[in-house]
């Protein structure tokens, strides 16, 4: 089967080296990569703990570490410390993950290793720049494996739990190129997503974006009732909190990127 082949070419990647430190964000791509390799070779994990983070990624990789062993090493980002990453340019992500990776760097001198797939290299991603200057290895790209074959492999290994996470961003790509992030609006954010993931938990893609001129609800399936009844629930929650509730409109996947903020 493709998924086991995929799994074996991946294990041969990591052979190769003796021991990693893998900087695991919570998500199913760095989960599974930190899965795989801590059945082979010397592990540390390395979870940033950030605004940026959803509580819930933090809490992710703890239960991970605790359940399976793992040398799990939480760390702080300090990303929110760069006035560069705060401005929220284009290439914030490569701000974000310089602070990243000059952090693990100062706490192990393990050869750093990231969760990228071979998707993210037909997109545009400043942190894959980061990661260079800084010598990441990316063992899903070096194996040729895609988030499709990464999430069989989770399933295989009976990872329930994680193989079908929905894609879970950081937290400031919520907010539109340009408007500067701070950390009260993406606790804010994650707040709007968490509750609706409660109230509809079969919700496929739930985004809060924050606009120039207030918030939008994006949700797959706009125009049921279902989605008309979470924007009313939703637009009560941003009103009351004296910010300004824009509607809710079809989910685009990273519509808030390289926009001018409005």
């Amino acid at each position: 089967m493709v998924h086991n082949q995929s799994l074996e070419r991946l294990r041969a990647t990591l052979a190769v080296y003796k021991r990693l430190a893998i900087a695991v964000s919570g998500g199913v791509d760095s989960m599974t990569l930190a899965h795989v390799a801590h059945d082979l070779i010397d592990v540390r994990i390395l979870h940033a703990v950030s605004p940026a983070v959803p509580p819930v990624a933090t809490a992710r990789v703890a239960d991970h570490g605790k359940r399976f062993g793992w040398d799990v090493r939480m760390i702080e980002a300090r990303e929110f410390e760069d006035p560069q990453y705060l401005r929220n340019p284009a290439n914030r992500c490569f701000f974000c993950k310089s602070n990243l990776y000059a952090r693990i760097s100062a706490v192990t001198d393990w050869q750093i290793a990231s969760g990228a797939n071979r998707d993210d290299l037909s997109d545009y991603r400043p942190g894959l720049i980061a990661a260079k200057d800084h010598g990441v290895v990316h063992p899903f790209v070096e194996a040729g494996i895609s988030k499709k074959e990464l999430r069989q492999i989770a399933a295989e290994l009976g990872l329930a739990d994680i193989a079908e996470l929905p894609a879970q961003p950081c937290l400031a790509s919520r907010v539109y190129t340009g408007i500067p992030v701070n950390a009260e609006d993406l606790a804010f954010v994650d707040s709007v997503e968490t509750e609706v993931r409660t109230i509809a938990p079969d919700a496929e893609d739930v985004r809060c974006r924050i606009l120039k001129d207030g918030l939008v609800l994006e949700l797959a399936g706009v125009g049921s009732p279902q989605c008309e009844e979470l924007g009313r629930i939703v637009g009560a929650r941003v009103s009351q909190s004296g910010r300004v509730f824009l509607g809710v409109r079809p989910y685009s996947r990273g519509s808030a990127f390289t926009r001018s903020g409005g």
